[in-house]
């Protein structure tokens, strides 16, 4: 069911019409139907949800989370209330009474994974405890078979730590399947699947380049004789020009089915510089004669050869380069990715002050999450949840007054002066580590658009520049994991094209160095002003996860 409902926004604005749509027992909202494709402004629950009728507003029904979210709505009429309270109650005792086996699976695998986090935590205290003891063993100068046996000790706890790390990673995998984490958030632009092309050869280009220099080989030996002739005639000696090289024997055709089979002939011998003119002449017409007396015996008894004509040192080469200059198409332009976004933080318009606007800030970080799913939609499912719930968090605080909230450095002020910004999820908490996850993507894509084709070592570089520092032991075992899963360069590439087979023409390369160059400048603008403001507050935080 969909249609318009009034939304209460804060005391400044009042009740607000939006279009709500139900789907799938998920409740969305957006400004306008027009503007749905925008992706939505908030959603909630049924299944979940508290459904409140007012009890002297015959037009008003209430969805709350208790402690969490709060919908406050009201109908055209009556009647229209009537219509969304059925359909909201009949979506709720679907969902409620008829759980599907994959949420019963899902609650399952979330609390097995909690319980295995909680191993390893444990691991982790009890190796250090144990590589401590050995330090001050081997300070105080402990016998050998008591290290001996406390080295065993770390042995063990070492193969424990490992295995249930990969268990971890085992129940991920069963819980974070592609289905469910390729989801990308609204207002993300499609981006396409692509399996690599072979390119078919293509023959026309070596049958124009034996045309090309066919037509210059006899043109030049045409020209070569008229110069050997006014040579003797006129009187000045040629100086010595460099050695004519034959063509190759066999030359092949576009289809291959018909070859030349050409004789060497010997290049003709340039005129010496101490030669008479009477000398020079006679020269020239021997070589004359002698050439005419054989074509005339091969064209009696029928079995002429073509002529073999030569081209001097250079020119050959420079036939071959002309023709590929001739056939070389012109690069196409080629969309990716970053240019066909529908939020980008190059279109950002800052304040006068560099303030950050809010909305479209989030809108294009809800943009640059699919980059995750490229990535691995299974083992960097964790990274896009905790990117994405940070920025819903963001949003929240947005949504509680949109007029009060128009920036970023709004919010964080308004949380420092309530002394509320260091609180656990706090907005401002939520933007430090939107603003890390941003580095960290930020860094990786710097290195793809710097030439780096090893998607591995660019994820680990950008990685032990950004994250790792506040990662620890657990986060960067399951992290490493992550990273052997990563793709390969052209699987990567091939998912940032809008259209099936650009990652394989020549203008891709370059589509994606534009876009990159124009997205990710600005990108680190914003970033620099939120760091400037997070150290003159003194809100960055060393505290370990």
């Amino acid at each position: 069911m969909e249609g318009i409902l009034y939304k209460w926004t804060n005391y400044i604005s009042g009740w607000q019409p939006r279009w709500f749509v139900l789907d799938g027992g998920i409740l969305s909202y957006y400004d306008s139907q027009e503007d749905a494709w925008k992706g939505c402004k908030g959603s909630i629950k049924i299944s979940v949800c508290e459904i409140q009728v007012h009890s002297s507003d015959s037009t008003r029904l209430d969805l709350t989370i208790p402690g969490e979210q709060y919908f406050y709505l009201r109908a055209i009429n009556a009647a229209e209330r009537q219509k969304w309270l059925v359909a909201l109650g009949t979506a709720k005792a679907c969902l409620t009474d008829n759980r599907t086996k994959r949420e019963k699976e899902l609650q399952e695998n979330t609390e097995a994974l909690k319980t295995k986090m909680s191993e390893l935590r444990l691991y982790c205290d009890l190796l250090l405890q144990q590589v401590n003891k050995i330090k001050d063993d081997d300070e105080l100068g402990v016998a050998a078979e008591s290290g001996i046996d406390a080295g065993n000790m770390v042995k063990s706890t070492c193969t424990t730590f490992l295995k249930t790390l990969e268990e971890c990673m085992q129940i991920a995998n069963r819980t974070f399947t592609p289905d469910a984490s390729k989801q990308s958030p609204p207002a993300s632009p499609p981006v396409a699947a692509i399996k690599p092309q072979k390119i078919k050869p293509v023959n026309q280009l070596r049958q124009r380049l034996g045309e090309r220099c066919r037509d210059l080989s006899e043109t030049d030996v045409t020209a070569h004789d008229t110069r050997s002739l006014d040579s003797g005639a006129g009187g000045r000696d040629e100086p010595d020009g460099p050695e004519r090289q034959p063509l190759p024997s066999n030359m092949h055709t576009a289809n291959g089915d018909n070859a030349m089979q050409e004789e060497k002939v010997d290049p003709l011998p340039p005129a010496s510089q101490n030669t008479s003119r009477a000398e020079g002449t006679a020269a020239a017409d021997d070589d004359e004669g002698q050439k005419e007396t054989q074509r005339s015996a091969a064209a009696e008894s029928g079995s002429e050869e073509p002529r073999q004509e030569t081209l001097p040192d250079g020119e050959e080469a420079d036939c071959e380069e002309d023709i590929f200059k001739d056939s070389a198409e012109p690069e196409e332009p080629v969309e990716t990715f970053f240019s066909t976004m529908s939020h980008r933080f190059s279109d950002l318009k800052l304040d006068d002050d560099n303030g950050i606007p809010t909305q479209e800030f989030l809108d294009s970080c809800y943009a640059i999450v699919p980059v995750l799913d490229k990535l691995g939609p299974t083992v960097f499912a964790p990274v896009k949840m905790d990117f994405v719930g940070n920025i819903k968090k963001i949003n929240q605080k947005l949504m509680s007054d949109p007029a009060v909230f128009p920036t970023l450095q709004s919010i964080v002020l308004h949380e420092v002066h309530g002394q509320v910004a260091e609180v656990r999820n706090s907005a401002t908490e939520a933007l430090l580590w939107l603003r890390r996850g941003l580095k960290f993507l930020k860094e990786f894509l710097s290195q793809v658009n710097a030439g780096e084709r090893d998607i591995h070592a660019a994820l680990n570089h950008a990685y032990g520049k950004t994250l790792r520092q506040y990662h620890g032991w657990v986060v960067r075992g399951v992290f490493a994991l992550a990273l052997r899963a990563a793709p390969s360069y052209q699987s990567f590439t091939a998912a940032l094209v809008t259209t099936e087979g650009d990652e394989l023409k020549s203008g891709f390369a370059s589509g994606m160095r534009r876009d990159l160059s124009f997205y990710l400048p600005a990108m680190d603008r914003q970033l620099a002003i939120l760091d400037a403001l997070y150290e003159e507050y003194n809100l960055e935080s060393d505290e370990v996860v």
